[in-house]
């Protein structure tokens, strides 16, 4: 069995540093544009490379959220920003867009996609369909239950991320209704 992985939300560079320092085995952090993560401070891309640089240093991980639900306007420069996460070898993406998961694998074949908890995956059906298309981790549904987790790592061997609290807001699966409305 695998050492669980401990991952931390870090919307600054100061809130990263503190997680690592007290623990996180890995942090996930939104950039300026493509995350949900609107009022998280966020990183620009020269923070999101010190941020892998220096998560590097301590033998730690990064993942950037790139977990919008797009419209079609909101595919303008996101093959630069796939690319860039790429370049600068962030340890996944985490995306809920089917379309945005399609142009990372176009445009940024070596970055890992773990798929988000925004994307509901909540059967093995649907974790397996993600790992045939290339998933490397699945975040699953908030709602899954133990028993849901157990049959979804009994029919797929794909590696699984569970939350270890509940939403902190009114909300589906991670999907903030509140939020949403408010912003």
């Amino acid at each position: 069995m695998k050492k669980m992985e401990l991952l931390a939300p870090a919307g600054t560079m100061e809130k990263m540093k503190m997680a690592l320092l007290y623990g996180a085995d890995a942090v996930y952090l939104a950039g300026k544009a493509f995350g949900l993560r609107a009022y998280g401070g966020n990183f620009s891309p020269e923070e999101m490379k010190e941020a892998v640089e220096y998560a590097r240093s301590m033998g730690r991980k990064v993942y950037v959220t790139v977990n919008i639900i797009p419209r079609n306007e909101d595919f303008v420069g996101l093959d630069r920003y796939l690319k860039y996460l790429e370049e600068i070898h962030v340890d996944a993406a985490l995306i809920s867009d089917l379309g945005v998961f399609q142009l990372c694998r176009e445009v940024a074949p070596n970055l890992p996609i773990h798929v988000s908890t925004q994307a509901s995956s909540a059967n093995w059906r649907t974790v397996k369909a993600w790992k045939d298309m290339g998933a490397s981790r699945v975040v699953l549904a908030r709602e899954v239950s133990l028993k849901e987790m157990a049959e979804i790592r009994r029919r797929v061997d794909i590696e699984l991320e569970v939350f270890g609290h509940g939403a902190l807001c009114i909300s589906w699966s991670g999907r903030c209704l509140l939020s949403n409305f408010f912003t």
